[in-house]
């Protein structure tokens, strides 16, 4: 499903099952729209169950079931130099389930105008998730990178209410760019353990070239 220079749209009680080892089968793809809700649903794909993509605000996605898949997605961002930003984006009371990735957001590596900027993830159920929190702005999964420095300016994102387990060590990951650090960062009542059956390691948060603060308790430790 595509939503691109809409506004005023309703989604809701709706499913989307799709293999999960298909390619680029985002669930529900949005763009250069504003003013979303998307409610009450299930999806199953191989890519992301909902991607955020550029010119995207004022959006409210809550009782998600996301899974398989690689979970809710803002991005990818700075595909291009001058490119419309995401803003005014809320993910609430949803489940995920054996996702590669838990709510995600991912920039390339290259200069941009692009922003990312007042997101918050709250309430939210993490069930053998591959990285539950991630800000990844040295995306590249064609292993093409540009090998630069991301242009895409991240800052205000609210995580709160975030439980569950990780399939992979980092189960917090904020890995930010140089030139542009992510900036009001929010990890608030977090609690996330490693799915480890074999040498019961703890799990780890990764911050590089991320400024925030912490609030509560937040497992694993925070890194503010």
């Amino acid at each position: 499903m595509a939503i691109d220079y809409s506004s005023h749209v309703r989604v809701e009680k709706i499913r989307i099952r799709s293999p999960s080892g298909s390619p680029n089968t985002d669930g529900i793809h949005i763009e250069n729209s504003r003013d979303i809700t998307i409610t009450d649903s299930i999806i199953q794909t191989g890519d992301d169950c909902i991607s955020i993509g550029t010119g995207s605000m004022n959006m409210w996605i809550q009782k998600i079931g996301c899974g398989p898949g690689h979970g809710i997605s803002i991005g990818s961002l700075a595909n291009s130099l001058n490119e419309a930003g995401v803003q005014n984006i809320t993910v609430a009371n949803s489940v995920f389930t054996k996702t590669q990735n838990g709510v995600r957001v991912k920039s390339w590596a290259r200069p941009s105008n692009s922003y990312a900027k007042n997101l918050i993830f709250r309430n939210l159920v993490m069930r053998n998730v591959g990285y539950p929190i991630l800000i990844d702005q040295n995306y590249c999964p064609d292993n093409n990178c540009p090998q630069q420095n991301s242009g895409v300016k991240v800052s205000q994102v609210t995580y709160k209410n975030i439980k569950g387990t990780s399939s992979t060590q980092e189960a917090i990951k904020l890995d930010c760019s140089q030139t542009n650090p992510c900036s009001g960062i929010t990890l608030q009542d977090i609690k996330l353990t490693f799915v480890d059956p074999h040498l019961k390691r703890p799990a780890l948060t990764y911050c590089k070239n991320a400024q925030g603060t912490h609030r509560g308790t937040v497992l694993p430790r925070s890194c503010f």
